[in-house]
């Protein structure tokens, strides 16, 4: 059962959108067929209440229902004002962005809106298909050379169109994007950088008016209070876990299961919310209610936590 799409899929449905993440059309489209296949009733498009869940009659409910933006406040004020849009409206083009931007957060959504907010509007109209056929303008933005004219088979890299000026912005101090793909971050750092991306860290957000947002950060040791004069300020400050269904539903002796973003939203995780369903799918009939069944952790990833922890 679905709530608001007319399509499964849940946040890929927004990461897809994003220019370089067409593939997650291809994701969606497989799972559709998987769904297909099986026999499996999909309903989408449909609010479903614990009333109807529990007159149902279900053994089992597994909720899946993701997450919701986080809300934030600033120390004097200005969250509620028009120039404050959450990342939703805008990967889904329902608000009108302008061309000076302040996004708040560096995490993985906060570097992918700021991908879509460089894009040409060009291609961010092209069906995912013709997306994918724009190889030369990816060869020339990072300087490959296809037909081996010069060692190497580089070239110069054709400098980014600058179509917005935007502020990357976190509370943390220190690099941003620390906590991106260890295979994939240092491009969507370099890509930001190409296109002129100011990235500001060790933020305190003070509050949004008509000129702008009001920040204060240290730089040398010095406190700085500096007003961003932005058309917009982009919220990407996290999400919060969508599990409002379960409390009714566990007070009634219901055997539920929570996976993916509606039991952790922190460091949201495609590739985990998978891992959990496929296991609890395999064992489900003999589970306890609550259970969660997570891919094992080895030692080496128990280190690579622990050092990244100490950084």
């Amino acid at each position: 059962i679905e709530l608001t799409n007319d399509d499964v899929g849940g946040q890929f449905n927004l990461a897809k959108i994003v220019p370089g993440k067409e593939e997650f059309y291809e994701t969606i489209r497989y799972f559709k067929k998987r769904i297909e296949l099986t026999n499996v009733e999909l309903v989408l498009n449909k609010r479903v209440s614990t009333d109807e869940l529990l007159k149902g009659n279900f053994d089992k409910i597994v909720i899946a229902t993701g997450v919701l933006p986080r809300e934030v406040t600033f120390s004097e004020g200005g969250e509620k004002h028009p120039k404050v849009v959450s990342y939703k409206d805008v990967l889904e083009r329902k608000v009108k962005v302008g061309k000076k931007v302040a996004i708040i957060g560096a995490g993985g959504i906060g570097f992918d809106v700021a991908e879509f907010l460089l894009a040409d509007d060009s291609i961010l109209e092209m069906k995912p298909e013709e997306r994918l056929k724009q190889i030369p303008r990816f060869l020339e933005e990072w300087g490959i050379d296809a037909e081996y004219r010069s060692r190497g088979a580089t070239s110069v890299p054709k400098t980014a169109k600058k179509v917005r000026e935007i502020y990357l912005c976190q509370r943390k101090k220190g690099g941003l994007g620390k906590g991106l793909g260890k295979t994939t971050g240092w491009i969507h750092r370099k890509s930001l950088k190409s296109h002129g991306v100011k990235m500001l860290s060790g933020v305190k957000y003070r509050k949004v008016d008509d000129l702008g947002l009001h920040i204060n950060f240290e730089e040398n040791g010095n406190e700085i209070d500096e007003i961003l004069n932005v058309d917009n300020i982009v919220i990407c400050a996290g999400q919060l876990p969508l599990n409002n269904l379960k409390d009714k539903l566990i007070k009634e002796k219901k055997e539920v299961f929570l996976i993916g973003g509606s039991l952790k939203a922190s460091e949201l995780d495609a590739k985990r919310a998978i891992d959990q369903g496929t296991r609890l799918a395999a064992q489900i009939e003999n589970a306890s209610s609550g259970q969660v069944f997570n891919a094992p952790v080895g030692t080496k990833f128990k280190l690579m936590e622990f050092f990244k922890r100490l950084s």
